[in-house]
């Protein structure tokens, strides 16, 4: 991470505290321990919810097939600008409550894995359920779901849709986060 992407990330905070989440960027460790829960040789579309300056998005670049089809979703401007700059490769969307719309788009059926930094508890219960939803139905039967929360408010919420294969902690970053590593239920 470095000054310039702190800078934004923090702008973007102060602009939308709500949609943000934090004052910096996740780290790297955190980034690692999203990205190490996924079987790479498997996976043939991913996508990312909440992209932000890229500290999960470096990892996924470094995992991924060249083959293997990303979408970024990013809300913030100047962030998914910056995103579409460094990973032309891959697809950049702005608002991830358009998750399977921007899926079709891209000619994919279903993801096998989808990251998320959304502040999920931040949002209003209607939006938070309208996501929550768009993730179980883009995702292949028995796909991931790896998101990080800075608490464990959305377990129950999480496990109506999703089988919670465990929650990790993450120390080393500002501030500690739980790293939720779900599997799609088929019925919910």
């Amino acid at each position: 991470m470095n000054f310039n992407e702190t800078i934004i990330f923090l702008k973007g905070f102060l602009h939308s505290p709500k949609n943000v989440g934090s004052v910096i960027p996740s780290s790297r460790f955190l980034a690692k321990k999203m990205t190490d829960q996924v079987p790479w040789l498997e996976v043939k579309a991913v996508a990312e919810l909440g992209s932000g300056t890229a500290a999960i998005t470096r990892f996924i670049l470094n995992q991924a097939y060249d083959t293997t089809k990303v979408l970024l979703f990013e809300m913030d401007e100047t962030m998914r600008t910056n995103l579409q700059a460094a990973y032309p490769n891959f697809s950049c969307y702005p608002n991830a409550t358009h998750l399977v719309a921007s899926m079709k788009q891209e000619g994919i059926q279903q993801l096998d894995c989808i990251f998320s930094g959304l502040p999920f508890f931040n949002f209003e219960p209607e939006l938070r359920n309208h996501l929550i939803n768009q993730i179980h139905k883009a995702l292949k039967p028995g796909g991931l779901f790896i998101a990080f929360q800075y608490s464990l408010q959305m377990k129950k919420k999480l496990s109506k849709h999703f089988i919670i294969e465990k929650i990790e902690f993450e120390p080393l970053n500002l501030p500690p986060a739980f790293v939720y590593v779900c599997r799609k239920k088929e019925t919910i």
